[in-house]
């Protein structure tokens, strides 16, 4: 590798010597612009890759009037598997558009938190914002909140007359709870989630339409917190209720909270799948090493997090307003069965 002679970072003078061209040129591959022909845009970008080459934010900033960096407003549940692969994929995908992010966390769900962490954000010059906020208070607050520049709101399912990106919730409760009618089981629960999750909420729903469209009616529980913890404690009490001992099947809206049914499940001598057959939703990466291996419904966080940095860079290069129609399109779902689920006895 060519060196610039000193302890120095390269910098835009050592890639123009070293491709052969003038700052200014390598400059204008930076900023991409189409002036450049591919022959000198390929030779500069190897110049870069051969010293190393880091464009300065800072100058960068001052030659676009850009800060090439894309604000993520994420609330205090961001540690749960959801919000958390939902950030990981948004910065992947900026990262890959050859953007930076940086991250303000709202302490709760009050107007003044969302506030707060919005002036951080302004503070940083952010191009544009994502919200990962599932929590409705803080969506509600954003929506009344003066933000100054391009957002879009990243969670769990359609709002009416909302326009963020999300996987269908609703469709994937749905496709859990077919699972469980074609292999015969008619008296099934939900153990729900958090009300005030958008995801827990269209969980809920898919499975209470799905049933319905069958001709029947499942119980749903006290909604859970998404822990296990949560997920043992209200499992214990389904089965300790008299109207639910001929349950057969639990749709439980996370992953979290099916491995606390099946402790609770274990616990109440009650074998899974042959007394109850157990389906989660999210496939965290240990549902499958879970006992016996979790039935679930996967999420693609990464194509939601390319999908939602494509909406958002599109509203800041200008581009017009995304249709209704094609601004919703959800994300489909997809049904894993495993050894948790089986027909009946």
């Amino acid at each position: 590798m060519e060196t610039n002679g000193s302890n120095r970072a390269p910098g835009v003078r050592d890639v123009a010597r070293v491709a052969g061209v003038s700052r200014q040129t390598v400059s204008r591959v930076m900023n991409e612009h189409p002036s450049i022909r591919d022959e000198t845009r390929m030779r500069v970008l190897a110049a870069m890759e051969e010293l190393r080459f880091r464009p300065n934010r800072a100058a960068r900033m001052l030659s676009t009037a850009r800060s090439t960096t894309i604000g993520i407003l994420a609330s205090s549940a961001s540690t749960l598997f959801g919000p958390a692969s939902s950030i990981d994929a948004v910065e992947n995908a900026a990262r890959a558009a050859g953007y930076f992010v940086t991250i303000a966390h709202v302490a709760d769900t009050s107007a003044e938190e969302v506030d707060a962490a919005l002036d951080h954000l302004a503070a940083q010059a952010v191009d544009g914002i994502v919200v990962v906020a599932p929590e409705r208070p803080v969506v509600d607050a954003l929506r009344s909140a003066a933000v100054g520049v391009p957002f879009v709101t990243l969670h769990g399912s359609q709002d009416p007359g909302g326009d963020g990106v999300f996987v269908d919730q609703v469709a994937g409760a749905r496709l859990a709870v077919r699972h469980l009618l074609d292999l015969g089981h008619r008296r099934i629960a939900h153990l729900a989630g958090p009300p005030e999750w958008a995801e827990a909420a269209a969980r809920q729903r898919g499975f209470t339409a799905e049933l319905a469209a069958a001709g029947l009616e499942g119980i749903v529980t006290e909604p859970g917190d998404w822990t296990s913890a949560s997920g043992a404690r209200i499992g214990a009490a389904l089965l300790a209720g008299a109207a639910e001992r001929d349950v057969t099947a639990v749709f439980s809206s996370n992953d979290q909270m099916a491995l606390g049914l099946l402790h609770a499940l274990r616990s109440a001598g009650r074998r899974v799948p042959e007394d109850v057959s157990v389906v989660g939703f999210d496939d965290i990466p240990e549902a499958a090493y879970f006992a016996p291996p979790l039935t679930t419904v996967r999420q693609d966080f990464a194509e939601l997090g390319r999908r939602c940095v494509a909406r958002l860079l599109a509203e800041i290069d200008g581009a017009p307003p995304t249709p209704a129609a094609t601004a919703l399109a959800p994300i489909a779902p997809t049904l894993i069965p495993r050894s948790s689920t089986t027909v009946p006895a």
